[in-house]
């Protein structure tokens, strides 16, 4: 059994990345502020109290596992949280000599034309620059990191809960987008490829993005 170590199981892409992992055999330890908030009971799953914040909690919790998985996000309100958690992440799980990990990122760094990124377009919303920014930045702490086996997954543009196809397209740098120009991806089958990349590391040191 693969055992794997989850930030931000109660958020609407961690609760999904949950169901996927216990579905397909890992045993998941929740690391969470507040472990109350998580009412799902599983043989396999463990739920332990810690923040992100502080690399000693990821590095306790994280020890003997072979994976740790973030979803962890800052919200719009708190985008300068996201360096910071970043920073923790990644000392944290050396700590624990965890190698694999896999961390959802935000879809505003995507090229949509060589050199722009979705984020510099002028459809993009301007509620979303600030988090969108902060996101990129820590993709760059990524990007520079080679002792992890890191990979970076960027949703596509619209990312909403929906049904679980089991399909989809990966990428890398370039926004994904169907026949008729739209860029999006279930939160569920967003899940599925996350766990796909837990079983099948095929973006080692990469980023990757999902689109239908």
């Amino acid at each position: 059994m693969t055992k794997m170590v989850l930030i931000g199981a109660s958020g609407k892409i961690g609760r999904r990345v949950l169901n996927e992992a216990l579905n397909r055999g890992f045993g998941v330890t929740a690391m969470m502020r507040n472990p109350g908030m998580l009412s799902l009971k599983h043989p396999a799953l463990k739920t332990v109290q810690g923040n992100i914040m502080r690399k000693e909690d990821i590095g306790k919790t994280a020890v003997g596992h072979d994976i740790v998985v973030s979803a962890y996000g800052p919200g719009q309100n708190d985008p300068s949280d996201m360096l910071e958690a970043t920073r923790s992440l990644l000392e944290g799980v050396k700590m624990a000599r965890v190698k694999r990990l896999i961390v959802v990122g935000g879809a505003g760094s995507l090229e949509v034309a060589p050199g722009v990124m979705l984020l510099d377009t002028p459809e993009f919303p301007a509620t979303w620059k600030a988090i969108s920014l902060a996101h990129k930045d820590a993709l760059c702490l990524y990007l520079h990191e080679r002792d992890l086996e890191w990979s970076y997954a960027h949703p596509a543009a619209s990312l909403e809960p929906g049904m679980r196809t089991g399909h989809y397209r990966l990428g890398t740098d370039k926004l994904l987008a169907d026949h008729k120009g739209e860029s999006r991806i279930s939160m569920e089958d967003f899940a599925v490829a996350l766990i796909d990349e837990a079983e099948n590391h095929r973006h080692i040191r990469k980023r990757f993005t999902v689109a239908y």
